[in-house]
């Protein structure tokens, strides 16, 4: 198998956006009588998968990448030094994403730019992956090294978010680390955690070569996502090792819960992309589509969610008719999504023609 872009991790990235777009348009748009409904509460529940599976799909691409980079005859160096330049890009977008939220939704400056988003821990994970790739010497090292972030953040997570240690942090800064109602919407602890996890089982996905090692992994990866998912679902009904613990925000129990669901959601998104009755070199593959534009949907589609631009419908619509408006927003967001595509498309055409003419 040569190696190259997986159109699993695409399609799985593609579920990914479906589930972000359907738990912001519900949390934004359901009147406040249908969020008592239990339909509610399990959108939601579903919901949450969205971020950990876009962490985990970050960790793995870092470290592809990077293994790429080193087969293309690059040194470790000038590939750990690629994978943080991506981190720092990262975050130095999620500040200016929340500039465009200042800008088009108003409020108070710094408070807006300075709240803590899924983009702020992302870039952060990856730029803390990228090091732990460059101090690992080995595959099993780094591999080892990522295990041990994941179980640390996990384990850490209660203690972090109840320690008097962190009061003498400015707030910006302890934001990071511990949620405060209206400036975090995701921490360092236990939420990179995620990229981690992905970035380990990157080392093992970099190795396989053939078409039978993927398999053969796909289908470990099964069994070990299965046995975190059933873990973390039995130890929840153990008395708690902490005494303070949330077991729906802080809880490792439920941290390692929801990884094993992600981690199994890999070898299923790897079966779809095999199924037999449809040929893979003609097939239409809307949600691999989808899942290549996540950064520009995430971009774009937050502030038509939350923003003055849907004010006339927030918190207006029955469940029900928000299922059919999450539809018909989809639809138009891959239509964004696909003209984005092809102007850069244009755009990279017209550039080579007008490079060759000069």
């Amino acid at each position: 198998m040569k190696p190259g872009r997986r159109g699993y991790l695409d399609w799985l990235r593609g579920i990914a956006v479906l589930i972000m777009i359907g738990s912001h348009t519900i949390d934004s748009w359901t009147i406040v009588a249908d969020r008592g409904r239990p339909a509610y509460r399990y959108a939601l529940m579903i919901g949450g998968l969205g971020a950990p599976v876009f962490l985990f799909l970050a960790g793995i691409a870092l470290v592809l990448a990077a293994g790429a980079r080193l087969r293309k005859g690059q040194s470790e160096e000038a590939a750990a030094a690629a994978a943080r330049r991506r981190g720092w890009q990262i975050f130095g977008l999620a500040f200016l994403f929340r500039f465009q939220a200042w800008a088009l939704s108003g409020g108070p400056f710094l408070d807006t730019l300075l709240k803590v988003d899924i983009l702020n821990v992302m870039g952060l994970a990856m730029i803390g992956a990228a090091l732990f790739w460059s101090i690992g010497r080995t595959n099993g090292q780094r591999a080892a090294l990522y295990v041990a972030a994941v179980a640390a953040l996990a384990m850490l997570t209660p203690v972090v978010r109840a320690t008097p240690l962190l009061d003498p942090l400015p707030d910006p800064l302890e934001w990071y680390f511990r949620p405060y109602p209206g400036r975090t919407n995701f921490t360092i602890f236990p939420w990179a955690g995620f990229l981690f996890a992905g970035a380990a089982l990157g080392v093992w996905l970099d190795r396989a070569r053939t078409p039978d090692d993927e398999r053969r992994l796909n289908l470990w990866l099964a069994a070990l996502g299965s046995a975190l998912a059933l873990a973390g679902y039995l130890a929840s009904y153990l008395p708690a090792i902490y005494s303070q613990t949330d077991f729906w925000t802080s809880s490792p129990t439920f941290f390692f819960l929801r990884l094993g669901v992600v981690v199994t959601l890999l070898p299923v998104a790897y079966a779809w992309e095999r199924r037999p009755w449809s040929d893979p070199e003609t097939r239409w593959a809307p949600l691999a589509d989808l899942g290549r534009s996540s950064l520009f949907v995430y971009w774009i589609h937050v502030e038509m969610v939350y923003g003055a631009m849907s004010a006339a419908i927030h918190r207006r619509l029955t469940f029900e008719q928000v299922l059919v408006a999450f539809v018909l927003f989809t639809m138009v967001l891959f239509g964004l999504a696909r003209l984005k595509e092809r102007l850069v498309a244009q755009w990279r055409t017209g550039g080579v023609r007008r490079f060759a003419r000069v």
